[in-house]
């Protein structure tokens, strides 16, 4: 394993101020996702959206997740009489904390990562699926017919689409000659289509980045893939019991699952921090100033830290733009049609992408 975080300046930063930063990333990311949907679904439906809701004279509907956090958090919480109580209780907390976990090993920018495990891409993948039994616990504990029914489909789909994801994320293993996510990154730096033109994987792996995405959407229940919570057929899934601050935890948890799948396809295949293949942004404010006789400038590792930050934060941002896109665009699927997408599509054009990856790996 390499140093994480911010071991870079040797400034002796301690496990708990890494678990605070972690911890505070995962409580702000999905709120600006949250926020992108009530705002990009709006605008894309010719309306206004949350608008009055503000933090300070900043208006706009900032605050308006803060202030439906704080309405859960002062909603009475009921139990089902029926219920299995303690599993009821448990599920919100196993569906979000695997956010949190793989969190731990996502490459934010160059030193910013808590582990650079040497199965990261695994790790990251085998976490994120364990949110489905979170899924499964509110739905056999809700002793709910709509509940149980959506933890049956929300089971059905992990089982069919968690093939494509791994699929596609293997492609790129193959291809960059390692399972950490931070060697992978690296290797799109270095990597060139043809031995001459640099460019990320998500070129000569559309195929499978095509796949991971819409795997990711089907991991998270979001449409068209949210057959386990349709709202016209079965209420609302396995949160049809669930009020207060528990199902704003199962937010919560939908949100962070939107950002964190992001962040892994943002390291697979979009080239992680790099502002253009096989470039940095202090090497891309460096040419360019270099063109008017200025420069070049020295960045701290902070400095190229926070940049890298940004920069990955703008892809996942986008990848998540999409996903909402999706929703103001696409019907919901049948749950036939969902399965047959899978096993009879997307599958076998994983097992094909990796075959020609490899065959173009062995004598390319």
């Amino acid at each position: 394993m390499e140093p994480g975080l911010l071991d870079l300046a040797s400034v002796g930063w301690s496990i708990a101020l890494k678990l605070g930063l972690l911890v505070g990333f995962f409580l702000t990311a999905p709120l600006v996702a949250g926020y992108m949907e009530h705002k990009v679904l709006a605008h894309q439906q010719d309306r206004l959206g949350p608008m009055e809701a503000g933090i300070g004279p900043i208006k706009h509907g900032v605050g308006q997740l803060v202030a439906d956090g704080a309405k859960f958090i002062q909603k009475e919480d009921i139990v089902p009489a029926a219920a299995d109580k303690w599993v009821f209780s448990l599920a919100p907390g196993v569906a979000l904390v695997p956010g949190l976990v793989v969190m731990l090993v996502l490459p934010l920018g160059p030193g910013l990562f808590g582990e650079n495990l040497n199965a990261g891409v695994f790790f990251a993948l085998a976490v994120s699926s364990v949110s489905v039994l979170g899924v499964l616990m509110a739905a056999w504990s809700s002793a709910n017919k709509f509940s149980l029914m959506g933890g049956i489909r929300a089971a059905a789909q992990l089982i069919a689409y968690e093939l494509p994801l791994v699929l596609g994320a293997a492609a790129v293993v193959l291809q960059a000659g390692t399972l950490s996510l931070v060697g992978i990154i690296d290797a799109q730096a270095t990597f060139r289509v043809f031995d001459i033109v640099p460019m990320w994987f998500v070129l000569p792996h559309a195929v499978g980045f095509l796949l991971f995405f819409v795997a990711a959407l089907a991991e998270l229940n979001r449409p068209p893939f949210d057959m386990p919570i349709a709202d016209s057929e079965i209420i609302f899934g396995h949160m049809t019991e669930y009020t207060g601050i528990k199902y704003a935890f199962f937010m919560l948890a939908e949100y962070a699952g939107m950002v964190v799948l992001s962040a892994i396809a943002t390291v697979l295949f979009l080239g992680g921090w790099y502002a253009l293949p096989g470039v940095t942004v202090p090497e891309l404010i460096n040419g360019v100033v270099g063109v008017f006789g200025f420069g070049p400038y020295g960045f701290h590792p902070v400095v190229t830290g926070l940049l890298g930050f940004g920069v990955t934060m703008g892809k996942v941002l986008a990848l998540v733009f999409v996903m909402i896109w999706f929703r103001a665009t696409f019907p919901r699927l049948r749950e036939d049609q969902l399965q047959r997408m899978s096993w009879l599509i997307l599958i076998p054009l994983g097992l094909l992408n990796i075959v020609v990856i490899a065959i173009a790996k062995v004598f390319g």
